[in-house]
């Protein structure tokens, strides 16, 4: 297929999801792990098409809504220094820290700009030598690689008045969490295609062998995420285990080379607290110690910053598919896009903001 509305053909939906109902002679249930997959699922009616017995979870692919609110009251603190241009993607500028946001920080005066690439925020640096610019360098593998060429670029240049806060999340460690909990009910996954653009699916099948489950990379398009989960039921009818490639058109096994040694140049593996699921062992990235000088976190003091949770949000059970967005008491009411208590509420990639925008309020 050569076309974005081929990929998005009702009839050949439809006809997938036929031949679903088929396949199925158990009931099963799989998570679909990126938020834009959620998106996918809930904006079409995908999930709706699909028969009784499979029933889809939404897992914590979402990088906003991950960041934990320590981070983004991190940001908050560094964005009202005096001196200071805070960079960001627009996806951050909204999600609510423990009292404010970046955003309200912008209209009361701080200098927070929105820029469309890392690059742009060091080319801002070099312009302006006498302030300091920060990046907000947040969410999965797929935006780490030009984060990591950003910094490279500014040490390498010796743009010393530019830095990252760093809050890189991965998704295997994640997916381990999940299965490895008691309360796990999930038997098969859609893995996120644009991640394994950029590492490839390697890593995932000592996941698959160890719990014994198939993995199927999807994309992101209605036929993508249909045809990903026929993959993923037919995979379980016939009791194999392993990783399966649907999203041939963009994802090898092996994945982009070249963006993975910069992202070993630059960062190193560490322990990351996940917003609502906490600390999950070797899940994120940091900056090496070669590039120290441009970790903002060290350079503005702001580690010891360590706010708490709003406790009727549920985000937490909800990243791990453990509740749908509708079961939280606050969804539509106290918590919606325009005065959101948790990030999967802002975030365009949110399962909250998915089933607040689309109508699934039961």
């Amino acid at each position: 297929m050569r076309f974005v509305d081929e990929y998005r053909s009702e009839e050949s939906v439809r006809r997938f999801a036929a031949s679903i109902r088929g396949l199925v002679t158990r009931p099963w249930t799989l998570m679909e792990i990126c938020g834009g997959q959620t998106h996918t699922l809930i904006r079409f009616g995908i999930d709706e098409m699909l028969p009784p017995a499979i029933t889809m979870v939404h897992g914590p692919g979402c990088p906003v809504c991950v960041t934990p609110l320590e981070m983004i009251d991190r940001a908050l603190a560094i964005a009202q220094k005096p001196g200071v241009i805070f960079t960001s993607f627009g996806d951050m500028l909204r999600v609510p820290g423990s009292k404010t946001d970046l955003l309200a920080v912008k209209a009361r005066g701080g200098d927070v700009r929105m820029v469309y690439s890392p690059l742009d925020a060091v080319e801002i640096a070099r312009k302006n030598p006498d302030r300091e610019v920060v990046f907000f360098a947040v969410g999965f593998e797929t935006t780490a690689p030009a984060n990591a060429t950003a910094v490279w670029k500014a040490k390498k240049a010796g743009i010393l008045n530019f830095s990252l806060l760093v809050s890189h999340v991965l998704v295997p460690p994640a997916m381990e969490v999940i299965l490895g909990s008691p309360a796990n009910r999930v038997q098969g996954f859609l893995a996120a295609g644009h991640v394994c653009t950029v590492m490839g699916y390697r890593e995932y099948e000592p996941i698959a062998a160890k719990y014994r489950i198939p993995i199927v990379v999807t994309g992101f398009e209605p036929l993508d995420l249909v045809q990903g989960i026929q993959m993923t039921v037919r995979a379980l009818e016939e009791g194999r285990i392993g990783v399966e490639n649907q999203y041939a058109r963009s994802v090898t096994r092996d994945g982009n080379v070249a963006a993975q040694k910069r992202l070993r140049e630059v960062f190193e593996v560490c322990d990351r607290p996940w917003r609502g699921i906490g600390v999950i062992p070797g899940s994120g990235w940091r900056l090496r110690e070669e590039y120290a000088g441009h970790d903002a976190v060290r350079r503005f003091d702001v580690g010891t910053i360590t706010p708490e949770e709003p406790s009727v949000c549920i985000a937490g059970e909800i990243l791990q598919g453990l509740k749908r967005p509708n079961a939280c008491a606050a969804f539509g009411t106290a918590c919606t896009p325009e005065h959101p208590l948790g990030a999967p509420m802002v975030s365009s990639e949110g399962a909250c903001a998915a089933y607040f925008n689309y109508g699934r309020a039961v």
